[in-house]
């Protein structure tokens, strides 16, 4: 497992800096967001460091898939029941504030409205 030292997400992951865990098993972990934009909001992250989206490639595949399946499973666990958002916010032009990779889980009731 890579890490970079100077990764907020990182941080996190390793438990240098406190987070409201949702989920954490041996290659992923999932945490509130500390700026939410909806009644639930959390981020899933891998715990390997990867930049980006854009610097996904096949050997990740797996990892992928199991934050993919994870998503949904944990906005039901959280009591969303009609509907939510996942976003993969990729690079500078893509609004991607932290590098490292992160999928946005966000529902809830609305109103709410960003990006």
């Amino acid at each position: 497992m890579t890490a970079d030292p100077t990764c907020i997400f990182c941080k996190i992951v390793a438990g240098h800096v406190p987070s409201k865990k949702v989920y954490e098993d041996d290659e992923l972990l999932a945490f509130h967001d500390i700026n939410p934009w909806a009644p639930v909001h959390f981020l899933i992250v891998p715990k390997t460091h990867l930049a980006s989206f854009y610097d996904v490639e096949a050997q990740h595949q797996a990892m992928l898939g199991k934050m993919m399946v994870l998503a949904p499973r944990l906005v039901r666990d959280l009591g969303v029941t009609n509907g939510f958002r996942t976003i993969i916010n990729t690079g500078a032009d893509g609004r991607q504030e932290v590098p490292h990779l992160h999928i946005h889980v966000i529902g809830g009731p609305r109103p709410w409205a960003r990006g």
